[in-house]
């Protein structure tokens, strides 16, 4: 006998988070457990606005399967039955999770992978004004961050990223522009990111200006992220990117996941494993990603007032896994 049952959760943050398109004061989730044969797993997905998605979408996605799920729908049968979003991410880890508590191993020993005990993380940069931004970046890095990844708008682009790598000149950069840029000047800030030593530079146009970057010259790597989905994103990304953004929540879950990297990276992209605002349980979900990414992002639960328990610990621009 399987049971199922799905719940929101509001999660208060230690500091409100600003991005190019609002802020917000907490992380709103919805989870799944599933119970089976005297054991559970547990999913955890955050809606995402950019696609359309709300928790009472998603949750309603998931009540329409809910009597399927509870008459043995298996994790297959479930990627033909939702289509890739938050909802299926849900569902699709609570299965994993499941899955591997049966088995009597972590998900990273289920899926075949091991951890290090320790995966450096980037550490976000808010949009703010220069010296604040830089000041953020240099406390960061005498506490240990090496990887930095900056928020920016269309505004003071030279004068933060000057301001910053001033600050922390032996950090590794990655700049996410969330689709706020255009391709007017696009070359010239190109440029002026190379010059500055900025490994990757992520979604600076809106993924319905994707033909921009065809054949477009640039001299660092450029990330997909909202152009990049699942597999089937891979083709029209040929030739405009050299790198995706592969989170959970935009896929379907992990086995989606598991899938897109390892077709990424047959097809010649790096992959960059990002995450949403969230608690631990989506983070470790995702973690089995990790040894295949050139970047991890998934810094969700330290930006929480609170977590869940056991939690996982961050310190020093890493995530602690021992």
């Amino acid at each position: 006998m399987r049971s199922v049952r799905m719940y929101r959760e509001v999660w208060p943050l230690r500091t409100p988070l600003f991005t190019a398109r609002g802020s917000r004061n907490e992380a709103e989730v919805v989870v799944v457990e599933m119970e089976e044969d005297g054991w559970r797993g547990v999913g955890e997905c955050a809606p995402w606005r950019r696609f359309g998605e709300s928790v009472p979408s998603v949750m309603a996605q998931i009540a329409s399967i809910l009597p399927h799920l509870e008459r043995r729908m298996t994790r297959e049968q479930l990627q033909q039955t939702l289509p890739p979003g938050a909802a299926r991410n849900a569902v699709d880890c609570a299965f994993w999770d499941l899955d591997a508590r049966r088995a009597g191993q972590s998900l990273a020993e289920y899926v075949g992978v091991q951890l290090d005990s320790a995966v450096e993380n980037a550490s976000t940069l808010q949009p703010d004004e220069p010296p604040h931004m830089a000041a953020a970046a240099r406390a960061r890095y005498n506490r240990g961050a090496r990887l930095f990844r900056i928020r920016l708008d269309d505004r003071l682009i030279s004068e933060r990223l000057v301001a910053i790598r001033e600050a922390v000149p032996e950090a590794t950069l990655m700049v996410d522009a969330s689709e706020t840029w255009h391709s007017d000047g696009l070359a010239a800030r190109c440029q002026l990111l190379a010059d500055l030593g900025v490994a990757l530079l992520e979604q600076p146009l809106s993924a319905r200006d994707d033909a921009a970057l065809e054949n477009f010259i640039h001299p660092l790597p450029i990330c997909a992220d909202e152009s990049c989905h699942t597999r089937s994103s891979l083709k029209a990304l040929a030739g405009r990117y050299e790198a995706i953004n592969l989170k959970l929540d935009k896929c379907g879950g992990l086995t989606e996941g598991l899938a897109l990297a390892a077709a990424a990276r047959e097809q010649g992209f790096e992959l960059v494993l990002g995450g949403a605002s969230c608690t631990s349980r989506a983070v470790s979900a995702a973690l089995p990603l990790a040894p295949q990414a050139r970047y991890v992002d998934l810094e969700g639960p330290d930006w929480l007032a609170v977590d869940v328990e056991p939690g996982l610990r961050y310190e020093g621009g890493r995530i602690l896994l021992d």
